[in-house]
């Protein structure tokens, strides 16, 4: 029986990912910081922990075959600069160490596409896009690419990784958190739209490609778990008629969008709370790029899930929560 380790169990990630273990029989502990998940299983045993605690994480490790590190923290307002350094970079450099202490370990890393370079102009991005440190980069893209800075660093010291960039995760899990508000906002039957791209892949399919890719031999690589890319407003109309909701209808112009991140700014330096809208949010949300998967199909033979069938997923699920 495989001894695996899981970070972020708690999260949508990680609760699809411990599924798919125990389905396999797997012998899975999960690491979780404030609340568990409500997934039980004898072959599950969750932990209460910090991974900026080394000693915890190396108590851990040392029992282990594997480790899936799918813990980190999402953001992109100025003030959890400091934040977003120590759980994505401190956290991940405690990871590596803790492996490279025992030879045989293996590591799956979830970084995301924002560690991979955007050229501007280019449709197309793949994984051996070069990081440019000049270029305007948020404060949680900077931190996701030197968290696989440290991995390649354990890499280079024997370490047996992998690293996995997946673009927005779709799948139901909490409203409240991480990618899941895009589904609350249909809900709240919000008016306003902005015009832009964004790259999406179901949560059955980035699990699938990390179990694979683990199982496989491709150490010292990376790859783009990618599923789809559409506009917002292709999206949240597919979700508003999933869900029997009104879909947005009002378009915000680009020259408001470029006001309201500021005023946003300044609110959030008066009152201490976080803006509803960045510099960078607002930016990314105007580039037209797809994220290549080619390569992990390539290697895994994975097919992804077509958009509409997660959307019916995710809404199907979502709205059971929401009746019990």
């Amino acid at each position: 029986m495989k001894h695996v380790l899981v970070t972020g169990g708690s999260g949508l990630l990680g609760h699809f990912l411990l599924l798919r273990l125990l389905e396999e029989g797997c012998l899975v502990t999960a690491i979780y910081r404030k609340t568990t998940s409500a997934l039980q299983h004898k072959n599950l045993r969750w932990v209460e922990g910090d991974i900026l605690d080394p000693l915890f994480l190396r108590s851990l490790v040392q029992k282990v075959e594997e480790v899936y590190h799918c813990a980190g923290f999402v953001s992109y307002a100025p003030q959890d600069e400091d934040l977003l350094q120590q759980i994505n970079v401190g956290g991940t450099t405690n990871i590596v160490d803790a492996c490279l202490e025992h030879p045989g370990v293996r590591l799956c890393h979830v970084s995301s596409i924002a560690a991979i370079n955007r050229k501007k102009g280019a449709k197309v991005i793949r994984e051996e896009a070069k990081w440019d440190p000049a270029a305007a980069r948020s404060a949680y893209a900077f931190s996701k690419h030197f968290a696989e800075m440290e991995v390649w660093r354990g890499i280079s010291e024997g370490l047996k990784a992998v690293i996995v960039n997946p673009s927005i995760i779709l799948g139901p899990g909490d409203l409240d958190r991480s990618s899941t508000q895009l589904f609350k906002y249909i809900y709240e039957e919000r008016p306003f739209y902005t015009h832009g791209f964004a790259n999406f892949v179901d949560v059955r399919d980035v699990v699938e490609a990390m179990v694979r890719l683990m199982n496989g031999n491709h150490w010292g690589e990376r790859f783009i778990l990618n599923g789809h890319q559409t506009t917002y407003q292709q999206f949240f109309r597919q979700v508003a008629e999933m869900v029997g909701k009104k879909a947005p209808s009002i378009k915000i112009p680009s020259w408001l969008t470029e006001v309201l991140w500021r005023l946003e700014s300044l609110r959030g330096k008066l009152t201490g709370t976080r803006p509803l809208i960045t510099k960078e949010t607002a930016r990314i949300a105007k580039e037209e790029h797809f994220y290549s998967n080619e390569k992990v199909k390539a290697a895994t033979g994975i097919t992804f899930r077509p958009l509409e069938d997660t959307l019916q997923w995710s809404c199907s699920q979502l709205l059971q929560k929401e009746r019990s």
